[in-house]
């Protein structure tokens, strides 16, 4: 049973690190990103007709050179700051050229979420349009007039609309109400055509999105921009790939959008029936002279009528989230251990609410945990070390059905005679394997929640750990952690043959290599487990006393044969 719980921890642990070597997601740095095959035209330009819901059969209405009624003089740039984000608003199709996050940084700058440096070919967030190329190519150049010259809001809700009037009939307004009911990354939208007083469907373009679409300090840890939407109860990714089958989706959305790594753009219909058109963009990275490439996904949504929609543009931190919207929190791809990792964040964020150093809170939260399963360790310390008292009577059970063949049913003979030793002295033989099985699905839970928990991205420790959600970068932690793994191996108890046991003293080995590039949060909950096992296993050995020494098993002398050789006959 040990032999078996410890091959598959092994092989567990090579799983783990070969996904994060070969088959995590990784956004490479400009000068070595992933060349992308050349897309398909229609996977490379914007959508020639917007997805409206329910399009009417309106006879296509000449490119209008109607003179403006209500228009700006001029295209520019309209800034709106709050505490948490700086937005930057363009008259020119009253558009979304910038949206940075204060309080989360690249390099040295707030974070920008809308890409840069993206040809004009493609419509920029929030442009407007409708069932009418005429009608839409009209509003993408038209100068709308804002309501304000800027916008200072500080933490209070605030209002910027920007309006559109021509001899023609065309009237079209976008109104953007920022932080609504205090919610710092919601901007809620209005927007409504008509022609002539007639309403027109309402189409609003996000773009390709989102951030650069790369990683540019060449950190691994981000995987590239999906889809993400959640439709019928579900919560779908959908990757670059997915969309060139199917990219678009009609109904009741809950949300729908495009996220990466960390962050996040979608727009929020909840019961509206709306349709969201997606598309793959491949597109170059900005001033590299090799030629690779980027991959963004730009969406589309669109209604019938009138547009009024909440949109999130922020973090994907778990408690912001759920304040906007609770099921928008499966907006973050947990895995398949999403039912211990979330549990195990919020507990994480709630003892760094009092530690405030989320490297310290990570300690706190490993002995918690210890001290959860400590008395179910303890009992098999107990177990094991029973176990291996009782060696010598099981190896001489095995040894007198050693020349029976597995497949022979003596052999079952021999484990009911095991079985009934086990019985007769009070041991099950399973209950040792228990707590490594336990804190076998935390530790993939902990990798999960490094791996995409925004509240770790960029939290130092202590010295050299300046990312608790990186590798540690001199190595120090994964070193530490493999000798105390070593050290917990050495004095556990084993009922492995010396053959297997020193086998077993390699996982140490194995381990500390194949963690040398885990998220320095994660081994350092390893290292702080293994220290803790440690210290539990000095006091069980105090409480039961030191293990025996194995009985020195006497040696069986050889019976010759009669006839082979002197001395058989008279």
């Amino acid at each position: 049973m040990e032999k078996r719980v410890f091959l598959a921890i092994f092989l567990s642990f090579l799983v783990l690190a070969a996904y994060q070597a070969y088959f995590a997601p990784t956004s490479p740095p400009p000068g070595a990103v992933e060349t992308v095959p050349p897309a398909a035209s229609a996977t490379t330009t914007p959508a020639s007709t917007p997805p409206a819901a329910a399009p009417t059969a309106d006879v296509p209405t000449p490119v209008s050179t109607a003179a403006p009624i209500v228009a700006d003089t001029a295209a520019r740039d309209i800034v709106v700051e709050t505490d948490t984000v700086r937005a930057v608003f363009s008259t020119a199709g009253g558009t979304l050229r910038s949206w940075k996050l204060k309080r989360y940084l690249e390099g040295d700058a707030p974070l920008e979420l809308v890409p840069v440096e993206i040809p004009d070919t493609f419509p920029r967030p929030f442009t407007l349009s409708t069932n009418d190329p005429a009608i839409s190519k009209t509003l993408a150049t038209a100068l709308f007039k804002p309501s304000a010259e800027g916008l200072s809001l500080g933490p209070s809700p605030g209002t910027l609309t920007f309006e559109y009037r021509d001899e023609s009939g065309l009237n079209a307004r976008k109104t953007f109400e920022l932080q609504p009911e205090g919610k710092a990354y919601v901007l809620k939208v209005q927007a409504s055509i008509d022609l002539a007083g007639a309403s027109r469907p309402v189409t609003l373009a996000w773009g390709p999105g989102l951030g650069l679409g790369y990683s540019p300090d060449g950190s691994s840890n981000r995987y590239p921009v999906r889809a993400v939407q959640h439709r019928d109860g579900d919560v779908e990714y959908l990757k670059p790939a997915d969309l060139e089958e199917q990219g678009r989706y009609e109904g009741q959305l809950l949300f729908a959008g495009v996220e990466d790594h960390y962050f996040l753009a979608t727009v929020l219909p909840g019961t509206e029936r709306v349709a969201v058109e997606y598309r793959p963009v491949t597109l170059p990275v900005p001033n590299n002279p090799a030629g690779v490439t980027r991959t963004f996904v730009s969406f589309n949504v669109g209604v019938p009528g009138s547009f009024s929609q909440r949109f999130f543009l922020g973090p994907k931190d778990f408690d912001i989230l759920r304040d906007v919207e609770p099921q928008l929190v499966r907006a973050i791809d947990f895995g398949m251990f999403a039912a211990l990792v979330v549990p195990l964040l919020l507990a994480l964020k709630w003892i760094n609410g009092f530690v405030h150093n989320y490297g310290w809170s990570i300690v706190v939260l490993t002995i918690l945990i210890n001290l959860v399963i400590f008395p179910l360790r303890h009992r098999s310390m107990v177990s094991m070390r029973k176990m291996q008292a009782l060696q010598p009577e099981v190896k001489s059970i095995q040894d007198r059905y050693a020349k029976y063949k597995i497949t022979d049913p003596e052999r079952q003979k021999m484990n009911q005679e095991m079985m009934a030793l086990y019985k007769q002295k009070g041991v099950n033989p399973a209950s040792g394997c228990v707590p490594m099985l336990l804190s076998l699905p935390v530790l993939f839970a902990f990798y999960a929640m490094l791996s995409v928990a925004i509240e770790l991205r960029g939290a130092p420790f202590m010295g050299w750990i300046h990312d608790l959600s990186l590798h540690d970068p001199l190595y120090i932690t994964p070193v530490l952690m493999g000798l105390t793994q070593f050290l917990q191996m050495r004095m556990t108890p084993t009922t492995a043959d010396p053959v297997q046991a020193r086998m077993f003293m390699m996982m140490p080995i194995i381990f500390m290599v194949t963690s040398l590039w885990f998220p320095a949060g994660l081994v350092l909950y390893w290292f702080v487990s293994n220290l803790l096992a440690i210290g539990q296993q000095l006091l069980t050995n105090r409480i039961i006393g030191a293990p025996a020494a194995p009985p020195v098993r006497p040696a069986v002398a050889k019976v010759k044969k009669p006839g082979n050789g002197g001395g058989g006959k008279s």
